[in-house]
């Protein structure tokens, strides 16, 4: 038998997360979240059992299912056990050890749903304590409490007041503190996207929270607080204070709701909402399901006319086969974004096109190659695949000899399996002499600025 056969294989990581999980799909909640999630894709106009799409209810469900499980968790599960005696200064003046040193743990990567559109957000979690009663707690723990936070429909203000509030109560410490840097994508709609192609992708929020000797901003031990940070982007000053970024923090806040509306896709998320355990009365879900099928419908299947003003038929100046290397041409940096159809969540970055063309000019203009680029986006997609369909697109309108580079942010590498955070997936298509000529796609490659995203 094999390693994997009958779903029976399960790891838990020492996160909490679960690689697999044999059984989870026949829970009722998972069941009523695959339900939801086939109206959602009906709506945009996709077969839900073509190729690609029949396992996406599922993986879907059981994302948001694990995304989420910090509701049926709680913090004395976490730290009972888990506190150690540690004297503390017993003579001469000083605080270390168990009375009154500070503890801090810099860099937790975490993500989060947002309860206003329900898309992942990323967050830099910063946790200090002071220990009180000659007692510590395992560090491995403070991660964990964090993570419990973290997996629930959350904005970053109450993500930092709830770990804050968890922890105080938790191991009864002298003080707390919590500080988070968080980034949620901010998803152009499809007409700005073509319209502004250097649109800002992420939203980035600082914020903070304390309790105990840290609940006073004056406090001398946010000073040490922050110089042991050692990040000079950051102090007390900068993190946001509670209530002036609610608005500004998701994208979807910002714009305006359709009051018409889809209301059978509505009603969808409205159940996936419920099946989290989540009451849709609570203020900050009412419009949830409004804003995420406006999010959504961004990639509605169109059947867009894609219209090339007659490019297609203009020749490019030819080059022979002794000189063609040294008449590679390149567009770079073309903005992207787009939505995963394995998990319908989004991914963006950049698109870079190498060609071989006579012309010192790119003879279509950089803004027809980005609304190509936007017209295959603007789709449930997966990378591999619209790299091809881009190449395709542009191939006549640019002599046949293409490469395309697409490097990439996903979404889902954050917020499902592992949680890695900081990767980015990079794709190449190739056609005409690109196809069996290394030395020419090395030549390209090298035209393309350092990735950053």
């Amino acid at each position: 038998m094999g390693a994997l056969d009958d779903g029976h294989y399960c790891v838990v990581l020492e996160n909490g997360v679960k690689l697999l999980d044999g059984g989870f799909e026949h829970e009722p909640e998972t069941v009523a979240i695959e339900d939801a999630v086939k109206v959602l894709l009906q709506g945009l106009g996709e077969d839900v059992n073509r190729e690609g799409l029949r396992k996406t209810p599922l993986r879907v469900a059981k994302a948001l299912r694990e995304g989420t499980r910090g509701y049926k968790q709680n913090v004395k599960d976490i730290v009972q056990g888990a506190l150690f005696p540690e004297v503390g200064v017993e003579n001469g003046t000083g605080l270390a050890g168990g009375s009154g040193g500070l503890v801090l743990v810099r860099d937790i990567d975490l993500f989060s749903y947002c309860e206003s559109c329900l898309l992942p957000f990323q967050v830099k979690c910063h946790v200090g304590y002071i220990p009180s009663g000659q007692r510590v707690v395992g560090l491995s723990k403070l991660s964990r409490v964090a993570d419990i936070f973290a997996k629930r429909l959350q904005d970053p203000q109450q993500l930092a007041d709830d770990i804050c509030f968890g922890l105080h109560h938790g191991i009864n410490p002298t003080g707390v503190a919590v500080v988070l840097q968080c980034s949620h994508i901010h998803f152009p709609n499809f007409q700005s996207a073509f319209l502004d192609s250097n649109h800002k992708r992420l939203s980035n929020v600082t914020v903070g929270s304390g309790l105990g000797t840290f609940e006073n901003h004056d406090s001398a031990n946010w000073v040490d607080f922050f110089g042991l940070l050692r990040c000079r982007d950051i102090s007390l000053d900068n993190v946001r204070s509670r209530n002036s970024f609610k608005d500004s923090w998701c994208p979807s806040r910002s714009q305006k709701v359709d009051l018409s509306g889809n209301p059978d896709m509505e009603t969808a998320v409205a159940t996936i909402v419920r099946s989290l355990g989540q009451d849709l009365c609570r203020k900050e879900l009412v419009g949830t399901p409004k804003r995420f099928v406006k999010w959504l419908m961004n990639f509605k299947d169109s059947n867009l006319e894609m219209k090339l003003n007659g490019f297609a038929t203009m020749p490019l100046k030819t080059v022979g086969v002794a000189n063609y290397k040294d008449n590679i041409r390149s567009e770079v940096n073309l903005s992207l974004w787009s939505l995963c159809e394995h998990h319908l969540l989004p991914f963006y970055g950049l698109v870079h096109i190498g060609y071989i063309s006579g012309e010192e000019m790119n003879p279509v203009g950089k803004s027809l190659l980005q609304s190509i680029v936007h017209f295959h986006g603007f789709k449930l997609q997966v990378q591999e695949r619209l790299t091809r369909q881009i190449a395709e697109t542009v191939s006549p309108l640019l002599g046949g000899d293409i490469m395309v580079v697409v490097e990439a942010n996903h979404t889902c590498m954050i917020s499902r399996g592992i949680e890695k955070f900081g990767s980015n997936t990079a794709t190449i298509a190739v056609l005409g002499r690109f196809s069996n000529d290394p030395l020419a796609r090395s030549k390209f490659l090298q035209m393309i600025p350092s990735y950053s995203l």
